[in-house]
């Protein structure tokens, strides 16, 4: 059980940065860089749109955060024998009002950037964007809530992955190419390794509330197995990627966080029940940036 801070230990500022989660953030915005180094690889890189691009992804993960903060615990979802990291509503440091108005105005800054992005592209970021705005939503909220259904996993691949690195890459370039699919679905199959983690720490306290994920109906050694095909699949897309030649060899360069991977796998097989699955949890956001920079840089030397 976690020990809860109390307000007074806790300054306005610092409970909004424990609210935000600061930690999963550059897992969100990490796959942006793949968009990034093909547009420019490409000729067609901007520097305006694609910091506004990588301050969109950033504030829909906020967004999600949130979210699901205070929605979990208005559900009881979150309780105070929960082994995850503080939650800002339920341990009290903010109210769920300041947490839905904060939401709120990340919703608005995100729509903002939003309307810039689909001046440069047009009603296909419209669409996806309004699509990835409602999905942080419903992620948590509402009576088909997709973490409750076991759907958070695809959210994470599609939106977090695909839809991430691609959409840079119209955004910048008018145009998808195979890389930037293939690209966004290895980011995307570490980002969601991060959620597997998530689901397994919490697999007693999601069976209560109800959800149905894949560690809560077919166990944790599932979860385990879960967690390993997304290691593995953004590693096969490299060499995807390099058999079909989207890139040369140094598409590879991503291959060097493999060791890490490795013990991370490791790591989630000998973990007991309890908070060390935060700091895997971490540990596993840590590799999405490693990997997403390799894979960029890979990109760029590929030229």
């Amino acid at each position: 059980m976690n020990a809860q801070p109390t307000i007074k230990e806790n300054s306005y500022l610092r409970r909004w940065l424990i609210a935000i989660r600061p930690r999963t953030l550059p897992a969100a915005g990490s796959p942006v860089l793949i968009g990034l180094s093909i547009a420019w690889t490409e000729g067609m890189f901007r520097l305006l749109p694609a910091v506004v691009i990588l301050l969109c992804a950033i504030l829909l993960q906020i967004l999600a955060n949130l979210v699901n903060d205070v929605a979990d615990y208005q559900k009881g979802t979150d309780t105070s024998a929960r082994l995850g990291p503080t939650r800002v509503t339920q341990s009290g440091l903010l109210s769920p009002r300041q947490v839905w108005i904060g939401a709120g105005v990340i919703a608005l800054l995100a729509i903002a950037g939003g309307i810039y992005l689909a001046w440069l592209g047009g009603w296909p970021v419209i669409i996806i964007g309004g699509l990835a705005m409602l999905a942080a939503v419903i992620y948590t909220v509402g009576p088909f809530a997709l973490a409750d259904y076991g759907l958070g996993d695809l959210f994470a691949l599609f939106f977090f992955g695909l839809v991430t690195v691609a959409g840079t890459v119209y955004i910048l370039m008018g145009r998808l190419t195979p890389l930037s699919w293939m690209g966004g679905l290895g980011a995307g199959a570490l980002v969601t390794a991060i959620l597997i983690v998530n689901n397994v720490r919490d697999i007693e306290s999601d069976r209560m509330a109800g959800r149905r994920n894949i560690p809560v109906v077919w166990g944790r050694a599932a979860g385990e197995r879960e967690y390993t095909i997304m290691l593995a699949l953004a590693y096969v897309v490299i060499f995807i990627i390099l058999g079909l030649g989207w890139a040369n060899a140094w598409i590879l360069l991503p291959l060097l966080s493999l060791p890490r991977a490795y013990q991370l796998r490791q790591q989630m097989r000998k973990l007991q029940p309890g908070p060390g699955f935060n700091q895997l949890l971490a540990h596993t956001a840590q590799l999405v940036l490693i990997y997403c920079v390799l894979f960029s840089a890979g990109i760029l030397i590929s030229g």
